[in-house]
């Protein structure tokens, strides 16, 4: 009878984090204060990562070690905020060639840190703590110019690639798994209140400067090309191109977001110059 060969596990998130960090410290001695500090002397995720969102957003008003008491009684209350962490951080290692390790995105890439910032102020809004969760917004604009509204509703597994210029209204809706660069707007059309801004669906990509406005969807695993202005609702599965934005293919491929490919259907090429 063969034997069964037992494959140890592949090492999960946190381990993996510890990992590169202990190299960047061996590799570059004068970073090793860095690594230690804000990765190697925590427990878990949630201990670095409550450091990390303190000592990017501390200020004169809001010292460091209060804004991480507020992480850590946000993480307490919402473990699945550390989950969808996670989830955010592997979304950046699937579709950013870029990276060398986890440890990139977590210590420098601001779409990303924005992003966890957001997950914070989120949860101060829905406890009604909404002149903090301001504060933080203001904030993660002034640091990262990334401006999503405290009351916006993301999923997981978001990836915000480079970030500078995102604009995200109060009542948008962002799905999981959805990949936008930087630019992008989800906005309103006009000074109306209440449900104004769109519904982006699961799978979604975003191009470079996009630009949805109203309160409208975009469907499931629908692809946004670079600098469209897209006005209407967008089918699921489709894309969409220009200004004001058409459809130019439809089925597009199954997951847009997370092959990244922002090219269009050959026949949107086919014409001579």
């Amino acid at each position: 009878m063969a034997k069964l060969e037992v494959v140890p596990a592949a090492p999960g998130v946190w381990a993996r984090l510890r990992d590169a960090a202990s190299e960047a410290a061996r590799r570059e001695p004068g970073l090793a204060s860095q690594m230690n500090a804000v990765v190697l002397s925590h427990e878990d995720l949630a201990g670095a990562l409550s450091f990390q969102v303190a000592r990017k957003l501390g200020d004169q008003e809001l010292n460091a070690m209060t804004v991480r008491e507020v992480c850590l009684a946000a993480y307490a209350d919402r473990p699945d905020l550390v989950d969808a962490a996670e989830a955010d951080l592997l979304a950046v290692e699937e579709r950013d060639p870029a990276i060398r390790s986890l440890l990139q995105p977590f210590l420098y890439f601001k779409g990303y840190q924005a992003l966890q910032a957001w997950r914070v102020a989120n949860w101060l809004w829905s406890q009604d703590r909404t002149t903090l969760a301001f504060h933080i917004q203001s904030r993660m604009s002034e640091l990262f110019q990334v401006d999503v509204h405290p009351a916006a509703r993301m999923g997981r597994g978001i990836f915000i690639d480079h970030g500078t210029g995102v604009v995200i209204g109060e009542t948008a809706v962002v799905g999981d798994d959805v990949s936008m660069l930087h630019a992008v707007t989800l906005g309103g059309t006009g000074a109306q209140r209440g449900d104004r801004h769109p519904k982006i669906g699961k799978g979604v990509l975003l191009g470079a400067g996009a630009k949805v406005l109203g309160n409208i969807t975009v469907g499931d695993y629908a692809k946004v090309a670079s600098g469209s202005v897209v006005l209407k609702p967008v089918p699921a599965g489709c894309t969409v191109a220009g200004v004001p934005a058409r459809l130019v293919n439809c089925p597009t491929e199954a997951a847009p977001a997370r092959t990244m490919d922002h090219t269009l259907a050959d026949v949107v090429y086919d014409f001579v110059i």
